[in-house]
């Protein structure tokens, strides 16, 4: 879940991986009352401080989508089918916002972007 972290990306890294935990609860990849790797070994894993990861963790309990329990670790949460679907969106609508930035900055115009992203639905 956590493999596509770009250490390098303007995206600040706590940031991508709150994302990452969005995408996956909106998919059901995590169902509520999944264990998220803890702070230390999640921290480890990326190469990051482990006060990124607790940034992430909190910004996700703000949001309602994990609980952390003290001494027990951080858990996804009840998210309701409205709260999957919006999130399923604006992930969707991220992933076209990253989509057309990149192909304007290597040149590709809308017309070709929508006759690519029409061939490849039409292929799905």
């Amino acid at each position: 879940m956590f493999e596509r972290i770009d250490t390098r990306s303007s995206t600040p890294i706590y940031a991508q991986i709150a994302e990452r935990v969005r995408v996956a609860v909106a998919a059901g990849e995590l169902k509520t009352g999944d264990a998220l790797p803890s702070v230390r070994a999640l921290a480890t894993r990326l190469r990051v401080n482990p006060a990124t990861v607790v940034q992430a963790y909190r910004d996700l309990e703000t949001e309602k989508i994990v609980e952390m329990r003290q001494g027990a670790g951080t858990f996804v949460a009840e998210v309701s089918a409205d709260t999957r679907s919006r999130e399923r969106h604006a992930a969707a609508k991220r992933l076209v916002r990253d989509m057309l930035a990149e192909a304007a900055r290597i040149g590709i115009g809308r017309d070709d972007i929508k006759r690519a992203l029409a061939g490849e639905l039409e292929s799905k």
